[in-house]
């Protein structure tokens, strides 16, 4: 899905306000029979969800709060998202390693037994496929999550290469992790509230790390990580006793953590600068410019020998056309695909995402421009329905992440 959530979550319910209900009803779900259901489906419901089509699922856009207010309680509370509709799978064998580090930009040799990172699948031109945080669980075993819309491309695209690799002795096989469903727990009562379910110290846990561990009596991959900025984790949990496990945490922390949709997701992950794939990444963007340098290994910016190295290292060496970068503006909040001109007029790229932050209370957003206009403090114009309004390059994120990380 293209666009902002956040938007189709206004949209939405102000339609449902204003207009016959049957009718935006059967607008908004007449795929409804088609879509994948997580195993929450009913529950989501039964607590006042507004399903929504997204990638192929039924999964709610919000609850009976607002985005604004929902998005403000993450921040200052906590919240659990169903992400069910993402794809966890695990890669085992000797050579799962080297296997994965040819498609993928990460040193995954380099991580420590237990350590995750972010990564970018890329292709033979140093675009993007995916972006994905995999975790060395030791030497043989490689646990990763894909995005839900790019599950089929992904798999197939694993799939070939691995059969390619085995074909020539390698030792690497998969495993899909569909009997699993995966819960996304975040904000700063994440963790207290955790605690009360599990005997692990989590105080000893930290951002990115990754352990299997009993939680509320049943056996769960947890991962300390997140997409808003705050501290959190997810949690792949056996699909059986998800429900169990969703309706623990809400009561263990006193109905301070909400159930929240992907609308606030949207909000909380522009907030805290991250990309979202299919708008601020794509097949075309390279993850150089999309500002994500940081995750290309040190040993594999010398050694390359993933796909696209040689667009990636040469862009490395000289700088890229464009520039992923944040912007504030004034007037309507920008828009996917909204103009980005320089001061005198001259279009200079485009907005992938955008939005009103519920935290500062401004427009923010984030696209790609001309390398050269790329430094904070630049003055541009925004273009929103025909009309040009006043905007500043700035910083990302714009809101301060709060990861927990040892001091």
């Amino acid at each position: 899905m293209r666009g902002g959530l956040w938007q189709l979550g206004q949209s939405m319910t102000r339609r449902l306000a204003q207009a016959d209900k049957k009718t935006v009803a059967l607008r908004y779900f007449s795929a409804e029979a088609e879509l994948k259901k997580t195993v929450l489906y009913d529950f989501h419901v039964a607590n006042g969800g507004k399903m929504v089509p997204f990638a192929g699922w039924g999964m709610p856009i919000q609850y009976k709060d607002s985005i604004m207010d929902s998005t403000l309680n993450c921040r200052q509370n906590g919240s659990l998202f169903d992400v069910s509709h993402m794809c966890g799978l695990s890669l085992k064998g000797k050579d799962c390693i080297p296997f994965l580090e040819k498609l993928v930009i990460a040193d995954v040799a380099g991580l420590a037994p237990g350590a995750g990172t972010l990564t970018v699948f890329t292709n033979e031109k140093g675009g993007a496929i995916d972006d994905s945080v995999i975790t060395k669980v030791k030497d043989d075993h490689i646990y990763l999550v894909v995005n839900a819309g790019c599950r089929d491309k992904d798999l197939a695209h694993i799939e070939e290469h691995m059969k390619a690799f085995k074909a020539k002795g390698g030792d690497v096989s998969w495993h899909i992790h569909d009997e699993r469903s995966l819960l996304a727990l975040q904000g700063p009562l994440a963790a207290p509230t955790l605690q009360h379910l599990t005997k692990e110290d989590l105080s000893k846990f930290y951002f990115g790390e990754f352990r299997m561990l009993d939680i509320n009596g049943v056996h769960c991959f947890l991962t300390r990580t997140g997409y808003t900025g705050e501290d959190g984790f997810e949690i792949s949990v056996p699909s059986e006793n998800t429900l169990d496990l969703a309706k623990a945490i809400l009561e263990k922390s006193e109905g301070k953590i909400r159930l929240t949709g992907l609308g606030a997701r949207d909000s909380l992950r522009l907030e805290a600068g991250l990309c979202l794939y299919g708008n601020d990444m794509e097949q075309h963007v390279t993850p150089v410019e999309a500002g994500l340098t940081w995750a290309i290994g040190k040993r594999r910016r010398a050694e390359g020998g993933f796909l696209g190295a040689e667009v990636i290292l040469k862009q490395l060496e000289s700088g890229p056309p464009v520039r992923r970068v944040g912007f504030f503006s004034s007037g309507p909040p920008p828009r996917s695909h909204s103009e980005i001109q320089d001061d005198k007029g001259k279009g200079i790229g485009e907005v992938t995402s955008g939005g009103f932050s519920p935290c500062l209370k401004k427009n923010i957003a984030m696209g790609y421009v001309k390398s050269g206009s790329h430094k904070a403090g630049t003055k541009v114009k925004i273009v929103i329905r025909g009309k040009a309004y006043d905007g500043v390059v700035t910083k990302m994120p714009f809101v301060p992440t709060k990861y927990y990380k040892p001091s």
